[in-house]
């Protein structure tokens, strides 16, 4: 597999993927990757464009350059991302990453914007389009290239847990459908007198307008603090019932600053009669414990209760 053979050539210690400089050289490969196919194919393209009068194709390859300015703008927010901690910013620059894809949202929905007034122009002002096999064959070759670079985005996403690159796979593979597309009505242009590369151009378009604003609300949330994942909750959950001392949970609340970097907090019931050095101990190896399982940061607050429960299983008490 392509994806793995560069992995592994161009990322030392690939495996080690919860080391920072690892993670961010995942993210460095996947964007110089995007940025050389990119430019590439927009380069071609809008040859072609020129050479055919083809609105469509030419739009494709602006959407093209801007997945490479995309792919500049990943690697810049992996960066800074990486910055440590500081006074400043306690819990790290984590979230720079998700503010880096959101402003490539906004450029794919103002490239977007730009070609829907194009195409526009196109419908009210046909022009023939100049049918040549050999724009099919390139338009081929790109959708081919598209496919991978969707696979390899994805693959190197769900490496690292990076929202940004798997929202890069995504924008790959609208831009396959575009391809296919802008190939069918070229096709088409050589038998129908109908300005469909207009008609096509608007459609382009609006697949460029729903990206940007899929790629905005997958960035947005984190940032404006959605609701934590259901199964982080629950292995958490599941996680302090291992604890003997530990009858009761509540109030937990957890904390997103970037990708692997989680912030949860818990209060926990404890019998009142306990010593300090067994709640020292348990309290400590739970934190512990559940920090480097779950790959968090875990705080605990006990909470000590005069009365324990009649019949105690492996379920929590009570949870908020």
């Amino acid at each position: 597999m392509l994806s793995k053979y560069l992995v592994r050539t161009f990322i030392k210690d690939y495996a080690n993927i919860g080391n920072h400089k690892v993670r961010n050289a995942y993210g460095y490969l996947g964007g110089i990757v995007g940025i050389i196919l990119n430019i590439a194919l927009s380069a071609i393209k809008l040859t072609i464009g020129a050479i055919t009068h083809s609105i469509s194709i030419m739009a494709d390859a602006v959407n093209n350059l801007t997945d490479a300015t995309s792919s500049v703008i990943t690697i810049i927010g992996f960066k800074m991302a990486s910055k440590p901690a500081d006074k400043e910013h306690p819990f790290g620059h984590g979230r720079v990453e998700y503010i880096s894809g959101l402003i490539v949202s906004f450029l794919v929905l103002l490239v977007g914007i730009e070609f829907i007034k194009s195409s526009y122009e196109k419908i009210r002002n046909p022009s023939a389009i100049n049918f040549q096999w050999t724009s099919v064959i390139i338009l081929l070759l790109s959708i081919l290239v598209k496919i991978w670079l969707s696979s390899f985005s994805k693959f190197i996403g769900n490496a690292i847990d990076s929202s940004a690159l798997k929202a890069s796979g995504l924008e790959s593979l609208v831009d396959v459908i575009i391809c296919v597309g802008i190939a069918f009505s070229l096709i088409l242009s050589r038998y129908i007198t109908f300005p469909i590369d207009g008609y096509l151009g608007v459609l382009i378009s609006l697949f460029i307008l729903f990206s940007g604003y899929s790629l905005i609300k997958e960035t947005l949330n984190p940032l404006l603090g959605e609701a934590p994942d259901s199964k982080l909750v629950e292995k958490i959950i599941h996680a302090m019932a291992k604890y003997k001392h530990i009858i009761g949970v509540h109030d937990l609340m957890i904390h997103n600053y970037g990708p692997r970097n989680t912030l949860a907090s818990i209060h926990v019931e404890v019998p009142c009669t306990l010593s300090l050095m067994e709640l020292t101990e348990t309290i400590d190896a739970a934190e512990n414990e559940i920090s480097n399982d779950l790959n968090i940061c875990m705080v605990i607050h006990v909470d000590p209760v005069k009365e324990l429960p009649k019949k105690r299983g492996s379920t929590i008490a009570h949870f908020h």
